[in-house]
Parts: C-alpha cells; structure tokens; sequence
C-alpha cells in the first residue's frame, strides 16, 4: 500500500481517540524502560489482550471499530512506532529497542478467519498483518537496520550475496525519500535529520583521514609508512566506501579535478551560470543546456546516438515558453525533467535504461559526474536527484550486491561525489591535490 494515498485520506486530523493512545504511548516511554514499553506495545498490537490499562483497549477497540479503520489504522500504528523510536533512536545505549520493536511484528498470530475477526484481538490482529504490506512498515524496517549496522560499527558489509536493502546505512542522502513520507511528524523528521547528519559526518570525516594517510604513503613511502605504523605514529585508514582503492582515487580526481579542457566540474558549472544568467529566451538556454551536457560525453558514444536523443529531448521540454526569458524556476524545472530522462523518471515507471545505456558507454564515474555537473548550476535540484536514486534503491533493495553491482558504485560514487562538493568538511587540500 502507498503511503501517499493512505496521508491523503488521513492527514486532515488527528481525532481525539487517536491523540489519547499517542499521549498514553508517550507517557510510557518518558517513564518506564525500554523492556516495558517493548512489552507494552506486545499486549497492545501483537497479542491485542491483556492490557492492564482497560481505557486505552476501550479507546484503541472504537479506532479499529470504525468503517474506514483499514484505511486510517495504517498511519496510527507507525505513528505509534515513531513515538518509540524518536526517544530511542538516536542514543546508543538503546538503538537496539528499535530493533527490537521491529522483531515483535515476527511474532503475530497466523492470520484469522472472516468469522473469527468480529472479535477485537483478531480484528487487531488482522489490521496489524495489513500495516506489514505498507510502505510504512517498509520504512520502519529500514530504520532498524540503520540501529542495528550502528550498534555494530558496521562499516564495510563483507558478503556481495548481502541484499541492497541492507546497505541503507551507507547513503544517508536517500534518508529524505526512504525514511519519511508526506505525512511524517516533526518527532520522526528530527530523528531522521539527526541520523542523517551524524552519518553523513562521519563519512566525511572518514573519507578526509583515509585521503590523507594515502597522502602520507605516497609521500614518504610504503616502507618508511609501515615503519611508523609500527610505532604507531601514524594510525592507517580505511577506505570507508565499497570501492577499491584505485577506483575511489579516480572517481576523487574525477570530482575535485580537471576534466574539460584544463577545467574542474566547479569551474565548468560557474562558467555556464555567467553564460546563461541573462539569456535571452528559454530556446536559447536549452541549446546551452545541450551544450553544457554533451561535453561531458564521449565522442564516439555521444555522436551514435545520445546527443540526438537528447537534444529532441530538450526541445520537448516546455516549447510554449521557448520564447520567453527563462527565470529560475523553469529551469529547476528543466533540470528535473533532464534528471527523469536520464535517470528513471517515478516509481510507477522505473524504467532506467537511459542510465544503464550511459554507465555501459561512458563508465560510473563520468557517468555520476554527467549528474553532479547539473546540480552543481543548481543546489536546489539535489534532493530531486536524490529522490531519483532512492527510487532505484527502492526498485533493486531485494536483490543482493552482486546482482546490482553497477546500482551499489553508482550509489558509492554519489556518496563521494556529494561529500566533496557539498560535505561540511574543509576539502581544499584535495581540490589542490586533484588539481594537478
């Protein structure tokens, strides 16, 4: 079930019954601890009897009671998992109850018969199955493996028969699209926000100690490092990405270096904003679209087929303003729509052979920095490049590392491409490095 369809219906208020269970919930996890809140919840949702509060079973019996209870109970209960999961989440000392919330769906009854479910623990029951077929409960799942990798001081997954799914820890820039939903409380946005900078730090400040220990090597020599190392003046680091160690060097110079006639990504994308900053008419700014595109694009494979595709494109993109001065707007526009052809364009239509033809053609690194070439002429577009990876993460989360190869270092090289162009880190000594 889609999670936009089911706010829809129920975003338009919170009706008073609901708010006592959310009030009870909460109560409960300010004042007791995890093991009886996680055994409360067990009474309230998996076995649905023997709750030791009978006006909170009166209130939740009237919610699953009413007609369009299929419809709404969906967005009650992750609600309810998110007043748990907001106290717990973001302390170490109990991320692991989150985990354990999730375990407790594992444990509910086998369904019921149409006969059996007038009663109130089997009409639970059965509401509750429902809620697993959700997209919420898809989300809640990805929330715990992102607690559980934590916990471990999980880094670098080893097995590639490993699924997609369980690399969520790693692209903290899908969190927005994989984690929240239209009608997310502020509670769940700041735990989801709180996870996502405190991951995306971390990366960086990885990324940054690995560059520099590499420096150091190359420096003063394999040798000489392993000397030091062994008297534990200088501590290794680890490559903190999937890649190997010669693909992260190149997809680092690719995205900090030159890589056009002596020019970096940020040198390029500067220019073509002088260009175009008052361009005449929005026909214009598209041919220099193209053009700012397709020198990005090898000759041979660009002049087979991709710049004529492109190009016919472009001109399908709104032709009633061709005429007019573009503003702003239109061309985040534009650049979305350039981002649907040339990524996927929505999850009901997944279709993404635009990407695979170009990453066969062109390769990973030019490819992501074909895409970090458009954000880079406008920021603003960046979560809507993001929503369309975390659709193809959607769309590949089953299948394991191997059988989504290219997806997994498209998602790595973004994560690189992304933290050094956008992080919070000081990343001038690479751009100097890479520069030469």
């Amino acid at each position: 079930m889609n999670i936009s369809s089911l706010s829809e219906r129920h975003n338009q208020h919170i009706t008073g019954n609901e708010q006592y269970v959310y009030d009870h919930l909460l109560e409960c996890v300010k004042t007791q601890s995890p093991e009886q809140v996680l055994d409360r919840f067990r009474y309230l949702f998996i076995i649905a009897k023997n709750y030791d509060n009978q006006k909170v079973l009166e209130t939740l019996a009237q919610i699953i009671a009413n007609k369009k209870a299929s419809e709404n109970f969906p967005f009650i209960l992750n609600r309810c998992c998110h007043i748990l999961i907001n106290r717990w989440q973001l302390q170490p000392s109990t991320q692991g109850y989150v985990v354990e919330l999730l375990d407790l769906f594992e444990l509910l009854p086998c369904g019921v018969g149409k006969s059996q479910a007038r009663s109130y623990s089997n009409r639970m029951v059965q509401l509750v199955r429902e809620f697993l077929d959700t997209d919420y409960f898809k989300q809640l799942k990805r929330l715990a493996t992102i607690a559980s990798q934590n916990l471990e001081g999980k880094t670098n997954p080893g097995k590639k028969q490993e699924v997609v799914g369980n690399l969520i820890t790693r692209y903290p820039y899908l969190y927005d699209h994989c984690l929240l939903s239209v009608d997310s409380s502020k509670e769940q946005q700041e735990t989801v926000y709180k996870v996502k900078n405190q991951l995306e730090k971390q990366f960086e400040s990885k990324l940054s100690k690995y560059v520099t220990y590499q420096i150091r090597v190359a420096q003063a020599g394999r040798q000489k490092m392993a000397e030091l190392n062994a008297d534990r003046i200088i501590k290794p680091a680890n490559n903190p990405t999937l890649l190997s160690d010669r693909d992260l060097g190149k997809s680092l110079k690719h995205y900090i270096g030159t890589v056009e006639n002596g020019h970096s990504y940020k040198d390029l994308s500067r220019s073509f904003l002088t260009h175009t900053s008052d361009v005449r008419n929005y026909q214009l700014f598209k041919d220099d679209l193209y053009e700012y595109v397709t020198q990005s694009i090898e000759g041979k494979y660009g002049k087979h087929s991709f710049n004529k595709r492109l190009y016919d494109k472009l001109q399908q993109m709104y032709p009633k303003y061709n005429y007019n001065q573009p503003d702003e707007f239109l061309k985040m526009r534009t650049y979305s729509q350039l981002f649907n052809y040339l990524i996927v364009e929505s999850p009901n239509n997944p279709s993404h052979l635009v990407f695979m033809d170009m990453i066969s053609n062109m390769g990973t690194t030019k490819t992501i920095g074909l895409l970090l070439k458009l954000v880079l002429v406008c920021s603003k577009v960046k979560p809507y490049l993001e929503k369309r990876f975390s659709i193809l993460f959607n769309h590949y989360e089953s299948f394991t590392r191997d059988g989504a190869a290219w997806l997994v270092r498209s998602l790595e090289k973004v994560n690189v491409a992304f933290s050094v162009n956008f992080g919070s880190l000081d990343m001038s000594f690479l751009q100097r490095i890479y520069a030469k």
